[in-house]
């Protein structure tokens, strides 16, 4: 029996199921959505990349933010494009621990960054005259690397644990790959994937209370200083409304996990599952875009000299 357990090496996406009729209206707006992503993203990335003004803590997290939206919607839209215009839905055990691990790391990526903006904020408004001490070139180059090696460190160690776990099935319940739903199939739970996952979740309230704890000093400088609030609705408002988009994605995504699709059609059940893929990527930039006065102003100048 252990021995035709180790041979699997394919899993089939059971989430495609009853989309045969409509692969290419999906297939269509699928691209849409990734061109729209890119677009989105690629526009914020490029502008503050090419103006020095715009090369501010502040900034360089959004861009960061923009960069892993793009990486994170890598590993799930082309497999997904692929898969919809095939008759068969299938992935490799590898592919399918890659895929996993590029969408779990991005979302953590998504986290700690907005972590990290909701502290230069706090620093910002609560400490104006250390800001330019406490938020040098040096400490940025350590806080962004710190963004990006900790969620891939973190999530390394939960794929190595799936990976090393031995698998008694090949369906999930899904049109993507991810640890929880392998860690599903194994044999015998270890206590490696259950006690990494755990570690995790608990880094990542941590963050989650840091950013809490920030907003409750920037709000409490919102009711004492009046250039403060104005300074909140600019800079803190948009930081909120994308945080508000990341965590009620992740609630929706918890909650299919959670309920499957008890209750609930199959559709309705897949859109829920990619919700944390759709609109995150696609409102990040749209809504930094179009509140924070410096980046509209140069996207807008360097559309009126192009035409």
């Amino acid at each position: 029996m252990m021995d035709n357990v180790s041979v699997i090496s394919m899993f089939t996406l059971t989430g495609f199921n009853g989309t045969a009729n409509h692969r290419v209206t999906l297939f269509a707006l699928t691209l849409l959505c990734y061109g729209v992503i890119w677009l989105a993203n690629m526009t914020i990335i490029v502008t503050i990349c090419m103006d020095k003004s715009l090369h501010e803590p502040m900034y360089i997290f959004l861009c960061n933010l923009c960069i892993n939206g793009l990486y994170g919607t890598t590993g799930f839209y082309p497999k997904l494009l692929s898969d919809l215009l095939s008759s068969t839905h299938v992935i490799s055990y590898s592919g399918c621990l890659l895929q996993g691990f590029v969408m779990h790391s991005s979302v953590c990526a998504d986290v700690t960054l907005l972590a990290l903006m909701a502290f230069d904020r706090y620093v910002a408004l609560c400490q104006p005259l250390t800001y330019n001490s406490v938020m040098t070139k040096g400490r940025i180059c350590v806080l962004v690397s710190i963004a990006w090696l900790v969620p891939i460190y973190l999530i390394l160690q939960s794929t190595i644990a799936t990976s090393l776990a031995r698998v008694c099935g090949s369906h999930i319940p899904r049109i993507y790959c991810i640890n929880y739903f392998v860690n599903r199939l194994a044999c015998t739970a270890s206590l490696a994937s259950v006690g990494v996952p755990a570690f995790n979740y608990t880094i990542y309230v941590l963050y989650f209370f840091s950013i809490v704890w920030s907003y409750i000093h920037l709000i409490k400088e919102c009711i004492i200083s009046s250039e403060n609030r104005s300074k909140f609705m600019q800079t803190c408002l948009p930081h909120l409304f994308c945080l508000t988009i990341l965590l009620l994605s992740m609630f929706f995504d918890l909650m299919y996990i959670r309920f499957g699709n008890n209750g609930i059609s199959h559709h309705v059940g897949n859109f829920m599952s990619i919700v944390c893929l759709v609109i995150p990527p696609i409102f990040n930039p749209l809504i930094y875009g179009l509140k924070l006065t410096q980046i509209r102003k140069k996207i807008t100048q360097f559309f009126i000299r192009k035409k």
